[in-house]
């Protein structure tokens, strides 16, 4: 049986996602994506995964990445 390791999860700020993606580490990554987006937080999408389900949903998902406000 393969392993449920993987989640899915959506970058928002406020009411809005920024960015969709699958980790094997929450916090790493909520960690890594603050660094571009400060005010931001990890919204986990659904239970744990196999890796194939994980990538199977991320195609699902827009291709869409914010771009960084100019100050």
């Amino acid at each position: 049986m393969k392993k449920r390791d993987t989640f899915t999860y959506d970058f928002k700020i406020g009411q809005k996602i920024v960015h969709s993606g699958i980790t094997d580490d929450l916090e790493r990554r909520e960690t890594e994506h603050r660094e571009r987006w400060p005010k931001g937080h990890i919204v986990k999408v659904g239970a744990a995964k196999t890796e194939e389900a994980a990538r199977a949903w991320e195609e699902t998902k827009q291709k869409t990445i914010t771009p960084l406000r100019k100050k």
